[in-house]
């Protein structure tokens, strides 16, 4: 009973052996569960990904976010509107010269019948002779709006976005016009105008000049951009 029980003992004892050394060989399989293991890989994979990534205060679609254009100002590319600015207030100023010393007072020279006549004549108001018979402090008033409208567009030229143009040509002629009739009030207390459009003795357009030209097509230039293009720039 002794011999059976010692011989069984040394026979355990020799599997456990053997067991330790196999595993220490590496030679045991370590059995992978393919149900866990198919179970990670899907969750790995299928990682959730962001669709919305916030912007400000809102929340925008990423994939509408990735194609919504960066707007660029037009930073020191700005001097290229500044030019043109600057050939408005020399053909304005140059024009007002030949007026002045070439045409009478209040004599209309005629150019195309019965259209267009060269008519000399200073205002001393604002456009279509607005505030003329005031007492003298219209001149500083609208000396002070122009040179304030003179900053803010130079300022506005700057930050305005690269890719709206008709925007910066607009901001452009604008504000040559604007410093053209300034210096005619700073210099002369009065705005030269020369330009007289009108239909024979029927119909006659108040009297202006190039710096007003500027002003107004400068406006319906941005008008236009307002209406029509700075949607598309923002899509």
């Amino acid at each position: 009973m002794t011999e059976s029980t010692d011989r069984l003992d040394s026979t355990k004892l020799n599997s456990v052996e053997s067991a330790s050394t196999n595993i220490a060989d590496n030679k045991v399989p370590i059995a992978v569960s393919s149900t866990h293991q198919s179970i990670d890989s899907k969750t790995m994979n299928h990682t959730p990904k962001a669709m919305y990534v916030t912007s400000g205060n809102s929340i925008t679609p990423k994939d509408k976010l990735d194609k919504m254009p960066k707007m660029v100002a037009n930073g020191s590319r700005a001097f290229i509107w500044y030019l043109l600015a600057i050939m408005v207030l020399i053909l304005d100023q140059w024009t007002k010269w030949l007026a002045q010393t070439t045409l009478a007072f209040n004599d209309p020279v005629p150019v195309i019948e019965p259209f267009l006549n060269w008519t000399l004549a200073y205002n001393y108001g604002a456009a279509f002779s607005f505030l003329a018979d005031a007492g003298g402090w219209q001149k500083w008033f609208f000396s002070g709006l122009a040179f304030v409208m003179a900053i803010f567009l130079t300022v506005y030229l700057i930050k305005a976005p690269r890719a709206a143009k008709l925007l910066s040509m607009g901001l452009a002629l604008m504000l040559g016009g604007a410093i053209g009739n300034l210096i005619d009030r700073l210099r002369i207390g009065k705005v030269v105008d020369f330009i007289h459009v009108h239909y024979a003795d029927v119909w006659n357009y108040p009297l202006f000049n190039v710096a007003d030209i500027g002003v107004c097509v400068g406006v319906a230039l941005i008008i236009i951009d307002m209406i029509f293009l700075e949607s598309k720039r923002n899509e």
